[in-house]
């Protein structure tokens, strides 16, 4: 993102740290460490306030508590900002997820998502098959109100939330 927009700075949050050293280490060697920061952080206290666009790569479902996450980005998105929310693919209804794909993420959802969310707190154990309902739900709470889906692939729901 930082090279398809060389106007615009990008902060990185994530709690690993060797993430986060290995972030700076590709911002640095594609010539970006510039626009382009990284540091250790929740998502549900990040510094900052003003962003114009926040993102949650495949991530959301996999914390203990969203939904302090989503409050979180409500108080630190610009008026006018937008949170890209990039989620698994997932009907709403159990029933309407009969795929190879539904049952890959299903049995990674039990073992990994879902046990790493307890792990987080477990307030709100979303697990990697949340659908979209639910997902707006989440948001909804946070005090978002307008919630869409903007593209979806055989594997990745991409939705938009904004206050």
């Amino acid at each position: 993102m930082a090279e398809a927009f060389p106007a615009s700075r990008f902060r990185g949050f994530d709690t690993h740290e060797a993430s986060i050293a290995e972030a700076h280490g590709v911002a640095a060697a594609a010539g970006m460490a510039e626009r382009a920061s990284f540091i250790a952080a929740r998502a549900d206290n990040y510094p900052g306030q003003g962003y114009d666009l926040l993102c949650f790569f495949d991530c959301l479902h996999d914390m203990g508590d969203p939904l302090a996450a989503a409050e979180h980005a409500a108080r630190s998105i610009a008026p006018d900002g937008t949170v890209m929310l990039v989620e698994p693919f997932a009907n709403d209804r159990v029933e309407d997820n009969i795929s190879p794909v539904a049952r890959l993420y299903y049995a990674a959802s039990t073992t990994i998502c879902c046990a790493h969310a307890i792990s987080d707190g477990g307030r709100m154990v979303l697990g990697a098959q949340a659908g979209e309902k639910r997902l707006r739900e989440v948001f909804r709470q946070a005090g978002f109100t307008r919630f869409r889906r903007a593209h979806e692939t055989p594997f990745n729901l991409i939705l938009e939330a904004r206050l």
